[in-house]
């Protein structure tokens, strides 16, 4: 989750109706030319030799590498309480998830190469600071090792709140929060009907991104009994908030209902002066009417509206822009195929109209049930009188066919496709990154799960 790098504004305008909140989301349309990538990726880092989750204080931390990349490569700092927790560069950020995860949200790039290339940074800055404090990471999905008891919790206000909240509506959700990690991309829209029709599509085929990246079949030291344990936690996590959205799919969807899907998810918390105040459970529409009872009588600024968005989980989220969030976080090559995947169906409309010619029959039961099948069946779970993975080597081509027609070559005058050499193999075979894992645990691993620590570090 994105970390906010100011305060609320007490003197901003405050919300009056909900056609406000509507124009906040068609203001994100852009001309195609303007379209742009965001990558996000979490990691796992960890202690070397101990195999130990790393802290957020002391000589091996996560305070530590922050302060180290604000203090050498002119990374800004966010403090929050007197903890720093995140960072700021230009529209970049690198911050925390709740057990430690180390994210970098990436900013808009033009191509694959320039935003391949952000990760790889990232990368070697990160590294150049880890290796004396014998810190690495790890490109899983879930935790493979550690408990929940034993992940360190990041002193981040709205964790808390978050914690306690999601004990009440679903079994998995902390584990969600502690001990999972995705690599998610974001994408533009240039106009209501494109961003409904690039919507459907994208969560239509949402499962089989998660099929194709699965890559979290262990947790606590041994199998778990998924490909992508990850997005199985996400089917007990909230209710409320995450899922496969079927109202997207009906006649008239637009701005306006998605808005009026937000306001009844319930609030998280409400930020003022650098403090989270919480407001779980809360209703948004009590908020907007001055009857919030955290706030009785204050109306809310629309940042208080981009907090409540961050907070709501669907397998793609609107804002201004849209989030594909389906898949398990994996190796670096894997990093940058998922923007590939998604920027050569979504942003080619040859490819967006083939991709809706896959899935428009589908009815909201066939696409549910193909979103419960995947997290232990990838790309062999079954859809219709088809599979996931004759659609992923479908959806594939359709991405490499985009991708050559936008023609962005990088300096060996190789285009965008390069990226999807691995999701193409995968395609093909059905293997995926969690069967690899697998076979080597029951083979030359003997069942010793602390070998992941090695085959798998970003």
């Amino acid at each position: 989750m994105t970390t906010p790098t100011r305060d609320i504004d007490e003197s901003a305008p405050r919300i009056r109706g909900k056609r406000e909140l509507v124009e906040r989301l068609a203001g994100g349309a852009k001309p195609k030319a303007d379209w742009r990538i965001g990558t996000e990726h979490e990691k796992f880092g960890f202690i070397e030799g101990s195999l130990r989750p790393v802290p957020y204080e002391g000589a091996a931390s996560i305070r530590g590498l922050l302060e180290g990349l604000a203090r050498d490569y002119g990374w800004a700092p966010i403090i929050e309480s007197g903890h720093i927790i995140g960072l700021k560069k230009g529209l970049a950020s690198v911050s925390l998830e709740p057990g430690g995860q180390f994210e970098l949200s990436g900013a808009p790039l033009e191509n694959i190469h320039q935003t391949c290339e952000e990760i790889s940074e990232h990368l070697r800055e990160t590294r150049a600071l880890s290796k004396p404090m014998n810190i690495d990471f790890l490109g899983l999905g879930f935790s493979p090792l550690w408990s929940f008891d034993e992940t360190p919790m990041m002193p981040k206000g709205r964790y808390g709140i978050m914690k306690a909240y999601m004990e009440k509506v679903g079994r998995l959700g902390r584990q969600m929060m502690f001990r999972s990690c995705t690599v998610q991309t974001n994408l533009d829209f240039g106009s209501e009907a494109d961003m409904v029709k690039k919507l459907r599509v994208s969560l239509a085929l949402q499962p089989i991104a998660t099929a194709l990246f699965a890559n979290s079949p262990f947790a606590e030291g041994r199998t778990n009994g998924f490909l992508s344990y990850r997005s199985h936690v996400w089917t007990d996590t909230d209710p409320d908030r995450s899922g496969m959205l079927p109202f997207a799919f009906e006649q008239g969807f637009g701005y306006e209902q998605y808005v009026d899907y937000a306001l009844d998810v319930p609030m998280y918390f409400v930020r003022r002066e650098g403090k989270y105040i919480d407001a779980s459970g809360l209703s948004f529409r009590d908020f907007m009417a001055g009857k919030l009872p955290v706030l009785p009588g204050e109306l809310p600024a629309m940042d208080d509206f981009d907090d409540h968005l961050s907070t709501i989980f669907p397998e793609v989220r609107l804002k201004t822009f849209l989030e594909m969030r389906g898949a398990d976080a994996g190796s670096h090559d894997m990093l940058c195929a998922l923007s590939a995947f998604w920027v050569g169906i979504l942003y080619d409309q040859q490819a967006l109209d083939g991709a809706w010619e896959l899935v428009k029959g589908f009815t909201a039961a066939e696409r549910q049930a193909l979103r419960s099948a995947v997290p232990m069946q990838a790309l062999a779970a079954p859809i219709r009188n088809t599979t996931a993975q004759a659609l992923a080597i479908e959806a594939v081509k359709l991405a490499a066919g985009g991708l050559s027609r936008r023609a962005n070559l990088n300096a060996k005058g190789r285009d965008e496709t390069v990226f999807l050499m691995e999701l193409q193999e995968i395609a093909e075979t059905g293997l995926t990154q969690a069967h690899s894992l697998l076979e080597k645990y029951h083979g030359s691993w003997k069942r010793d799960i602390t070998r992941a620590f090695a085959e798998t570090r970003v």
